[in-house]
Order: C-alpha cells, then structure tokens, then sequence
C-alpha cells in the first residue's frame, strides 16, 4: 500500500513559526501521531509511505526523517491535488494510495482499516462523518444514495449546504486511476486551487465505484487550524487515555487531570492522584501509588512502590515497596532495589543504592554505589565534579553518614563504617570504625555581639 501524508500546510492561525504539522500533542508532533498510524495498518509493514512537505522548509523532513519515509516538496501550495500529486513519481501502481493528512492526528487504525476493507482493489473510499454543524467543510452529495461527487462549502450551493455528511479528506484509490485523475484536475473554483474530491466526479464517469466507511468518532476526524483547537484535541486525547485506564481497573482520582505523553502501563491496583504527568515508556507495577503532581519518564516502578506528591523521576528504575518523597528527584542512571527510602528534597543521578537504605532529608547522591542498610543524613552530598571529570563514590553495607557530609570522590565508604555530622571525607573511611573531620568547638570568652548603629 502506498500511504501519502499531506503536511505542507502554513498553519497562520497557529501564530507560531513552528510548521503546523510538528506542533505537539501528547507530546510529540502531530504528524508523527499519523505516521505511527499509517505503520500501524494491517499490511502496512511495507508501505510505501510519502510525507508531503512545504511550510517551513526542510524543519518537517528533519524532525521526523526515518529509514521508510519519503518526502516530496510541494512549492508552491496550490491545493490538495496538487499536494499529492507530489508523491506521483513514488507511487507504486500495483497497489492502492491511502490519503491521510499531518494536521489530523487522531484517526485510528481500526477507521482506517474499515476504510481499506470497503475499497479492496477498485474502488475509491472516502472516509465520511455526518456533523450537526457542517459549515466550513467539504458535503457529500448523493444521488440514489450513491457518492457522485464533492462540493466545497465555498462552491456549494444552498440546498447543498444542508447536506450534514462530510468529506474528512481521507481516501484510498486505486494508484493507476488516482495519477490519471490527478492530471485532470481543474482550478476553476471560489479557491483557485486543484481539489482532491474533484476526483470523485472523475471516478464515476470513468465507472470506477466510489464508496464510503465511517470513523468509530468523530474526534477521529478533527483537524487542528489553531491552538484552541490543538487544545481541544489533546483533552480528547487525553480523556481516551484515562477511560482506557480506568477499565483496566487503574484509579484516577481525577481522569481528568492526567496526561500521558508516551506508553503507560500499569499493574493491578495502581493509584494516580491529580495532576501527574507520564513520557516517553513508563511501567507501574502493581500496587503502585503515585501521588498528585508528579511527573515520570522513561521510568520502571516496581511493585508495592509508593511514589509521593511532586516528585520527578527521569530514566530510573525503583525497587519494589520503595517510599520516594515527596519533592525527591530521580535523574537518569538511578537503580534503587527494594525498600528503599527517598526523602524529600533528596536527588538521586546515576546511582545504584541497594535494599533498605534510606536518604531521607536534604542530599544529594551523584555516581554513587550503595550497600544495603545505609543511612545517609541529612544535608549530605557526594561531590563527583572536580570541575572537568565524574567520580564514583562507594558506600558499603552497613554504614551510617551522619549528617551535612562530604564525601569527596573518588572515596570508598567501609562496611558498617559511621561519619560523624559535618565530616568533609576525603580518604577512605574504614570498616566499623567512627571517622570524623571537623573543626575544634571553641567558646571566646569576652566577646560582644556587635549592635546596630543608630542614625
């Protein structure tokens, strides 16, 4: 199957210089939402996919540029017919031509493979809605109850503004026939432009069927011409999330306010309060309670892992039966095993901390290996920066770092070794033994704290 993609659009009503097509929603840009989509057909595995390209420039093929895209440059704009008319050169005619459009991200697969189904071979299929309030878009006009063409809200006349089932834009015809079609195309209408649906009209006096399919939502077939309705789609987009979680038997205490920005899968008897964010590949596993504002990414959470309000977890990993928070970061390179404590205004960045261990207050722990049973104190840090290199810092079973410590890297931490509070450690601390660095506690007798000078 060839797949074109029509995204050369300017999007004015965006008020942004960023091309329509690359605005995100839920994330990532609205044509990769269609892209993903057209690889996802049945079939598809080999499609022969063309993204039409225009607005500004190279920043489309660019941002989303991939071994199985081709891109074709349509310059200047003169309507949808002359869009894919673009990608003629690189359409194999052995098969059909599915026409979809970057501006509409929302689409499933399952409408469009209804769509495909009705078309088989030879026929052209339309994608078609009925909307209460049609005006402004493309209406279907029947006679006998079959398709014989498409008028433009624009060239249509009144009767046929009544018409309340529309042309979406997406079809699929039969190659050979479509580039024939193609180069019939006439701009002798209110937009001067070389319309796609002309080819209807085309078909039927060349006796080729034209039939439609129907979408499982209209939400299917929104486009996105501003950020409202960009806004509109992502609460669409979102709310389809949060229903598909809810039956899955995960708890939202407010479906709502929830976003999700990449995959989320979640266990049994998972707990999500208001406001979280998820990106990129994320895994809750049973049991697992995240609290309200939280925002997690690429991050595995293991079973029975309670996760407390406003933390943000980036590319880590978190034992089961683990408590994080509240306001702890976790940042890439993080692997805590079970049981694990992490307090509030705790970060964690590239670092291995082993079971029941626990920083609970105020630290920082960077390029670090931690053994089991450590208590690390409040207000310590690992200092790994000299300022041009990264050093590791090892922390063995057992040991208790008292609290505002430095442990200077690269440095080694013995099992069961204790640090007294306000230790700067910059040699090894031994096994079982208490080490202390700090200044002497001295009084001065006879001194008088200074008063403020009157004026």
């Amino acid at each position: 199957m060839n797949v074109v993609i029509l995204a050369a659009g300017m999007g004015k009503r965006m008020q942004s210089a960023l091309p329509k097509v690359l605005h995100p929603l839920a994330g990532k840009p609205l044509l990769s939402h269609v892209i993903d989509t057209a690889r996802s057909l049945h079939g598809a595995g080999n499609a022969n996919i063309c993204v039409i390209y225009g607005h500004g420039g190279e920043q489309v093929p660019t941002t989303v540029a991939a071994p199985d895209l081709r891109f074709a440059l349509q310059e200047p704009q003169l309507g949808t017919g002359h869009a894919v008319a673009q990608a003629s050169p690189v359409l194999d005619d052995s098969v059909p031509t599915l026409v979809l459009y970057g501006d509409v991200p929302l689409t499933s697969s399952a409408s469009l493979q209804r769509l495909i189904a009705a078309a088989g071979s030879d026929k052209l299929a339309i994608l078609t809605a009925v909307m209460a309030d049609p005006t402004g878009l493309g209406r279907m006009v029947r006679e006998g109850g079959k398709i014989v063409r498409i008028v433009e809200q624009k060239d249509a006349s009144e009767e046929e503004k009544k018409i309340t089932e529309i042309n979406t834009g997406i079809l699929i015809a039969p190659t050979a026939q479509l580039k024939h079609w193609l180069t019939t195309l006439s701009n002798n209408n209110a937009q001067g432009e070389y319309y796609l649906t002309d080819i209807v009209a085309r078909a039927v006096l060349d006796g080729v069927p034209v039939v439609s399919a129907q979408p499982d939502a209209i939400w299917e077939t929104l486009g996105v011409n501003s950020k409202v309705q960009l806004a509109e789609l992502e609460r669409v987009y979102q709310g389809t999330i949060a229903r598909r979680l809810l039956e899955q038997g995960v708890t939202l205490l407010d479906p709502a306010r929830i976003d999700v920005r990449g995959t989320l899968t979640c266990g049994r008897d998972v707990s999500i309060d208001v406001g979280c964010v998820f990106e990129g590949m994320v895994t809750l596993e049973d049991g697992v309670s995240i609290g309200p504002n939280c925002v997690l990414k690429d991050a595995h959470i293991k079973a029975g892992s309670n996760i407390k309000a406003f933390c943000h977890i980036d590319e880590a990993i978190v034992g089961a039966k683990s408590q994080i928070g509240p306001y702890a970061r976790l940042r890439p390179g993080t692997e805590l095993a079970e049981d694990v404590h992490i307090g509030n205004f705790v970060e964690v960045k590239n670092s291995q901390i082993a079971a029941h261990s626990k920083a609970n207050h105020l630290a920082y722990i960077g390029d670090a290996t931690v053994g089991s049973r450590v208590n690390i104190g409040a207000g310590t840090i690992t200092c790994n920066y000299d300022g041009a290199n990264k050093f590791r810092t090892v922390i063995e079973d057992d040991a208790f770092i008292g609290s505002d410590s430095q442990l200077v890297a690269p440095v080694r931490v013995g099992k069961g070794a204790t640090l007294g509070a306000g230790t700067t450690l910059t040699k090894d601390a031994p096994d079982g033994k208490l080490t202390v660095s700090r200044a002497r506690q001295i009084t001065i007798d006879g001194w008088i704290r200074p008063v403020k000078i009157k004026k």
